[in-house]
C-alpha cells in the first residue's frame, strides 16, 4: 500500500469522522466522566495513526496502530455503556458499533500488512533427514 501521509489513509479518515460524530452525539451529555472518557478514546484512534505514521519506522507505525486498535475497543465498550445509560439513541448506537468494528478490522489489516513488509524474507533451507 503506497501512501504519502496518514491523511491519505482511509482508516484515518474514517476514525476522524467517527471522533467528530462522537463529540457531536455527546455535546449535551451531563455525565461528564463518560463524556470525557468517550471523547478521549475517540480522539486516540486517529491521533495514534497519525503519530505512528510520522515516527518514520514501520515497526513504530505498527506499534501505534495497535494502540489505536486498543482505543477503538475501549470506545466500543463505552458506547455499550452509554446505550445502557440511555445516553444514545439506538440508531446512533448501531452506527457507532458498526463503525468501530469496521475501523478495528482496518487497523488490524494495516498493522499486519506493515509487519509483513518489515520482516526480512527468510531463505528456506531444505534439510535432509539424517539416517541413523
Amino acid at each position: 500500500m503506497a501512501y504519502q501521509s496518514f491523511e491519505d489513509l482511509e482508516v484515518w479518515q474514517r476514525a476522524c469522522a467517527l471522533s467528530v460524530r462522537i463529540f457531536e452525539a455527546f455535546a449535551d451529555c451531563k455525565n461528564f466522566t463518560l463524556k470525557d472518557q468517550i471523547g478521549r478514546a475517540s480522539l486516540s484512534i486517529p491521533c495514534n495513526i497519525a503519530e505512528g505514521s510520522e515516527r518514520g519506522s514501520t515497526k513504530d507505525f505498527a506499534h501505534f496502530l495497535n494502540f489505536s486498535k486498543g482505543s477503538c475497543g475501549e470506545l466500543r465498550a463505552q458506547i455499550y455503556i452509554a446505550r445502557r445509560l440511555n445516553l444514545l439513541r439506538k440508531d446512533a448506537f448501531d452506527h457507532f458499533i458498526t463503525e468501530t468494528k469496521a475501523i478495528s478490522k482496518m487497523l488490524e489489516g494495516l498493522r499486519r500488512s506493515m509487519l509483513a513488509k518489515s520482516r526480512p524474507k527468510e531463505k528456506r533451507i531444505r534439510r535432509r533427514k539424517l539416517k541413523a
